[in-house]
């Protein structure tokens, strides 16, 4: 009963900062500057969607993709060739804005599949690399096939956005609402997923894939179908991307951009959903401002040089806590119950296997 009642308060303590973000993001137009929110949060959204995509193949299926860039990548990609008319560069199809997304979404999330059919077999630094060679060819087909892009790139997306968003220029709020809203059914998604007899079952293979195959588990299968639904939520986040800058090019997924998505995870943490989008704050608001920072231009660290910054950043929390800002949130949490005469030992290892 009383492990019971530290993890209730425990649970009660997350959800209350939960629901204060949330209702803080609901209300950013109103009480944020417009370059705040229409930029810089709707950026933290679709990002976080991203992340999200990263942590759950890893935290839940074991695997480190390093292709989750290249498939938003790819969704953008898609509804800018379906969306466009007359632009320099893409197929300029003119579908409408609903049938594009459709499109985007169909085609990353097969694309998802296929890849996670190849890689699922391997496990570890191979997968790692199966997955890091496909982004790199998937930034080198796109930049060298003119007919789709070309390292030019496509523009003009925003001119036939949906009339549920509009122009996001004129309406940034609908976009901002649009990606929060997205970012909020993606996360729950993934929480649905992740509790299913699926996700029950993924897990299972991420600790023990040997046991689970004995137990009559197809375990390339579930590893496949999880790559695919990472696959999925990522080209959610292409959509919003290309939707809020109006453009797309090879640039947009190349390795710099890798590397910033994993960073992104690292730094919220690996082991938490939450860390994607606590992660992709603290990795846009340093990105925008770290140049207004007095001082660090008489030390050497310009706009130029943020990944030395991020660099930087990223070996402290590390060194603090392996589970990024949310693996220090739990220790301060632990700090809070102690300093209350919580007794250590098994009784809070219990309750931090239930609240898990």
């Amino acid at each position: 009963m009383t492990t019971f009642r530290r993890v209730s308060d425990v649970l009660r303590i997350d959800g209350a900062v939960g629901f204060i973000a949330l209702v803080l993001a609901a209300i950013g137009p109103l009480i944020f500057s417009g370059y705040f929110a229409h930029q810089l949060l709707t950026e933290v959204f679709w990002y976080g969607i991203a992340a999200a995509s990263l942590i759950f193949l890893f935290a839940y299926g074991g695997m480190v993709s390093l292709a989750q860039v290249s498939m938003y990548g790819i969704a953008g990609f898609v509804l800018g060739n379906a969306v466009t008319t007359g632009q320099v560069k893409g197929l300029h199809l003119g579908y409408s804005p609903w049938v594009s997304v459709g499109l985007a979404i169909a085609i990353t999330t097969a694309i998802g599949l296929l890849i996670g059919a190849v890689a699922s077999r391997s496990a570890g630094i191979y997968f790692l690399m199966i997955t890091l060679a496909f982004s790199v060819l998937a930034n080198t087909f796109f930049g060298e096939v003119t007919t789709l892009s070309g390292f030019s790139g496509i523009s003009g997306i925003q001119v036939r956005t949906p009339g549920l968003i509009g122009n996001p220029n004129t309406h940034p709020d609908r976009l901002y609402y649009v990606a929060l809203i997205s970012a909020v059914i993606v996360y729950a998604m993934i929480r649905y997923v992740t509790r299913s007899p699926f996700g029950i079952a993924l897990q299972g293979i991420r600790d023990d894939p040997v046991r689970m195959s004995a137990l009559g588990y197809n375990v390339p299968l579930h590893r496949a179908i999880a790559f695919g639904f990472g696959a999925f939520i990522a080209s959610t986040a292409g959509i919003l991307y290309v939707w809020q800058f109006d453009h797309i090019d090879p640039t947009s997924i190349d390795l710099t951009a890798v590397i910033d998505l994993l960073i992104i995870a690292v730094i919220g943490g690996l082991f938490r959903l939450e860390g994607a989008w606590a992660g992709a704050f603290v990795f846009v608001m340093l990105n925008n401002y770290i140049r207004k920072v007095p001082g660090l231009g008489h030390i050497g660290i310009t706009e130029e040089r943020f990944h030395t910054v991020i660099g930087v950043i990223v070996l402290v929390i590390v060194l603090l806590s392996p589970g990024g800002l949310l693996g220090i949130w739990e220790s301060l949490k632990g700090q809070g119950r102690r300093s209350l005469g919580w007794r250590g030992g098994a009784s809070d290892a219990r309750a931090s296997e239930a609240e898990a």
